[in-house]
């Protein structure tokens, strides 16, 4: 059975199971919808990996455009402002630094 990290680059899925093992159900669940560019919505408890879910997606399609040099404004994401700090160290500098080091890693 294909792994939901199967359509991550290698270094986005080393990093994520190095660092979290196996994808929660929302995630598991939604990459495929939000890969797809659906609109996607997870309604799923608070810890579940929701924010995660979607960052990660951005983020990794951020890596693969950013290989093939292309510029520009490729995400925007808006955070309720009370989540805010927590979105921005957890879900996004925590993973654009673990992936780039395993991108370095791998060459």
């Amino acid at each position: 059975m294909p792994s939901p990290l199967d359509a991550f680059a290698p270094a986005t899925r080393a990093w994520f199971t190095a660092t979290l093992g196996e994808p929660t159900p929302p995630q598991a669940q939604g990459w495929p919808a939000i890969q797809r560019g659906d609109h996607t919505l997870i309604l799923a408890p608070t810890g579940s990996g929701k924010t995660l879910a979607a960052f990660l997606s951005g983020i990794d399609a951020l890596y693969r455009d950013a290989a093939a040099e292309k510029t520009g404004i490729r995400l925007l994401y808006i955070s309720p402002l009370k989540a805010l700090n927590n979105d921005i160290e957890r879900n996004l500098r925590a993973p654009l630094g673990g992936i780039r080091a395993q991108a370095q890693a791998c060459g």
